[in-house]
């Protein structure tokens, strides 16, 4: 039975195409359950970031018809218009295994050598293992690939320098205002990455954090870590007259700010300049807000040009990590013909 990797990316598909197939930690055990009851995996591992979403699974049967009752899946289960023709991708082994392998590298991320995609890669294998939809084949695999990451952190430059999402929003603010030590932020949704964003903001210089979540006694721990000011997620708004710069990475499944809503405070701030950046997948703010004077909106697809200028200074580490991954993954396999890195499109 072949291990195949189908999904969509970045790579693929627009921010406005990935959020519809988001799926929250939540989903994802009886998702994987579903799918094995239906037979179409034997097992899965399904990892959902703000840059992917894909299944690595372990299927019966042949793998033209796997991939095409796994879109069917996908496509019905988010009652989605468009087939997914164009935006989805296969690997089949042995490319499979060198995409999980770059993946948990972050040669496959926006922002090249990231470090956060590992930890997501883990907290996605870690959740299909507890509810037991992993077996031989992806335990091994899975386990190969932290362990390839993890010597490829130690022994390359891939990542040197400010390489994850947080940081890149950072020096977006910082191309924005210059500098950030007159200027005031505000941190809507006290996750992983959020936190991350307000400590990279805190270290150059922001005047003052404001933080809001949900759950409040998140957003006050946040705070108080931090020497920030936690709010109710009900009031943050009205906290917007003295905010400059506001970064919201939500689990909301719908816009938390959209125009109607910014107008009349955008008024109130008499149009000084706001700094919107959006990481959220499904998106926290609604890109109709761009159409207001002295709104600049962001999105995690925005962050591309600071991904290329990465990408840029590391096409010789690139090529090393390559060259491991591939000796790897042929060697998980039980050696075998180089294969060239190259995804198929699945088709309808």
């Amino acid at each position: 039975m072949p291990l195949i990797t189908i999904g969509l990316s970045h790579r693929t598909s627009p921010v406005e195409v990935r959020e519809k197939f988001a799926f929250s930690e939540a989903e994802i055990p009886a998702t994987l359950e579903e799918l094995r009851r239906r037979g179409l995996v034997t097992e899965g591992v399904i990892v959902s970031t703000c840059n992917r979403m894909e299944l690595y699974a372990v299927t019966p049967g042949s793998e033209h018809e796997a991939v095409e009752n796994i879109r069917r899946f996908l496509v019905e289960k988010r009652s989605y218009e468009n087939a997914l023709n164009g935006e989805l991708y296969l690997y089949s082994e042995p490319n499979s295994i060198e995409h999980l392998f770059k993946v948990a590298c972050g040669l496959d991320s926006m922002l090249l050598g990231e470090t956060e995609i590992l930890g997501q890669l883990k907290k996605a294998y870690e959740l299909a293992l507890q509810h037991k939809h992993t077996g031989a084949r992806l335990n091994k695999a899975f386990q190969r690939a932290f362990n390839v990451a993890k010597h490829l952190r130690t022994s390359t430059n891939i990542q040197r320098g400010s390489v994850s999402v947080a940081s890149a929003a950072v020096e977006l603010a910082e191309k924005i205002f210059s500098n950030l030590d007159e200027h005031h932020v505000m941190v809507i949704g006290a996750g992983d990455t959020s936190e991350k964003t307000a400590r990279a903001l805190l270290s150059r210089g922001a005047k003052s954090l404001i933080v809001s979540n949900r759950s409040f006694e998140r957003a006050t721990q946040l705070a108080k870590e931090l020497g920030g000011k936690a709010v109710s997620f009900d009031t943050w708004a009205a906290e917007f007259q003295n905010i400059d710069i506001v970064i919201s990475s939500t689990s909301a499944p719908h816009y938390v700010l959209d125009r109607e809503k910014l107008e009349p405070i955008m008024k109130a701030r008499r149009n000084r300049p706001l700094l919107l950046i959006d990481i959220a997948v499904p998106r926290d703010i609604d890109p109709e807000v761009n159409f207001l004077e002295s709104v600049y909106l962001y999105n995690i697809d925005d962050l591309q040009a600071i991904a290329d200028n990465y990408l840029k200074q590391r096409q010789e580490e690139i090529a090393k990590c390559e060259a491991y991954i591939r000796e790897k993954a042929q060697a998980l396999l039980g050696a075998g013909e180089t294969v060239t890195f190259q995804p198929k499109l699945a088709q309808a």
